[in-house]
């Protein structure tokens, strides 16, 4: 049996959390029987709801830090965990935190560097721990995963480690993502109140995702296009370090055209993105950039930073913006928002890029990784 730990599904609705519920999903719908499953549930945790119960399931209940750093102590000190998966044969961690176990070949997926690449917007704990934890369990690991060419090239410059090692393997959108119909389009515009014209910027608020200079583009933007009457509507919680731009929307003057709605349900955020006038994604970097393609799936076009693995995700559909220059950031959206033929354009480029990416694909080379890491040990 493989075990795949969907620790990060329990807890977050976020990007980690999505990448281990569906990749998850993937897996045991591509081989049945093949996979069982691990998590820590801490205090509050809830199992994915998309996620099968007849599969066999192991869990523990502690902390979340006491959990990280039982993990940490675990490697450092090489004490095998092994009593908590029983019969498993490969072990798959999909998140930064890589159980030690002996004689079972692990798999990590590295989403991004983060923690690393910009420390000063990290909480100093979750710095030291990351900083402390990662490059071990990256030697430690078999094999891993990394979601992006950008992040894997991180990975090779950061921790020095054997390209050969590290397998890119690419996220999906999920089925959900399509264009809706004009009739649940009008419902979502009710039920959230949603503006009439507005960007939409889909993640979770922290200093990372760069929306600071997205305010100032959206304040120039009010000024040039005075009939439009902007907002910005923000899909996502709130992650960390975020006092500051909160408190700028109110120095600005944005109050009544900043709404941030937090978390949307799947169900009804294929209309919320189809609303928009467009999506912003104006992150200084990402391991992946995951809304990029669930807005191109719902027919939405995309403006985005030039940074990390956005264009990677983007392809030639996505128009592109240095993250660092407002006055870039402003030019491209206001080109988007008046070349029709551009944007029309950039539309069906968006739904030819957002096909390109399958959870099956994903959950089938992810199996190839598998097998050949068995097929290794099995040699061994």
């Amino acid at each position: 049996m493989i075990t795949v730990d969907i620790s990060a599904a329990v807890h977050s609705r976020a990007g980690l959390g999505r990448y281990s519920a569906r990749l998850a999903q993937a897996l045991i719908e591509a081989q049945p029987g093949r996979f069982g499953l691990f998590y820590n549930r801490g205090k509050n945790g809830r199992f994915p709801q998309t996620l099968p119960t007849n599969v066999p399931t192991r869990h523990i209940s502690l902390g979340y830090k006491p959990w990280r750093m039982a993990v940490l102590l675990g490697q450092q000190l090489g004490i095998g965990f092994n009593r908590l998966v029983p019969g498993t044969e490969l072990f798959h961690s999909t998140e930064h935190l890589l159980m030690p176990l002996r004689g079972i070949p692990t798999i990590l997926t590295v989403h991004d560097l983060i923690y690393k690449l910009f420390p000063q917007y990290h909480k100093r704990l979750n710095y030291w721990y990351l900083n402390s934890a990662m490059p071990l369990f990256c030697r430690k690991a078999d094999a891993i995963i990394a979601v992006s060419q950008a992040s894997k090239q991180d990975c090779v410059k950061n921790y020095n480690l054997d390209p050969a090692k590290i397998h890119v393997v690419y996220e999906a959108a999920s089925s959900l993502f399509q264009p809706p119909t004009p009739t649940r389009i009008d419902y979502v515009r009710q039920t959230y109140n949603l503006p009439e014209h507005f960007l939409l910027h889909l993640s979770t608020i922290e200093p990372r995702k760069n929306l600071s200079r997205l305010l100032d583009s959206l304040l120039a933007l009010r000024q040039r296009l005075p009939h439009l009457s902007l907002s910005l509507v923000l899909v996502g919680g709130k992650g960390w370090l975020y006092d500051d731009f909160f408190a700028k929307i109110e120095r600005l003057g944005l109050q009544d055209a900043v709404q941030p709605l937090g978390w949307v349900e799947d169900e009804d955020l294929p209309a919320v993105i189809a609303a928009a006038d467009l999506a912003v994604q104006p992150s200084l970097y990402e391991g992946f950039g995951l809304p990029i393609l669930e807005e191109m799936a719902c027919g939405q076009v995309v403006a985005a930073s030039n940074a990390g693995s956005h264009p990677e995700v983007g392809g030639a559909a996505a128009a592109y913006f240095d993250p660092e220059q407002v006055e870039e950031i402003t030019a491209v959206i206001q080109r988007l928002l008046t070349d029709k033929e551009e944007y029309a354009h950039r539309r069906q480029l968006g739904f030819q890029q957002a096909a390109k990416f399958s959870w099956q694909r994903t959950a089938q080379e992810t199996i190839a990784i598998y097998d050949q890491r068995l097929g290794q040990t099995s040699k061994d």
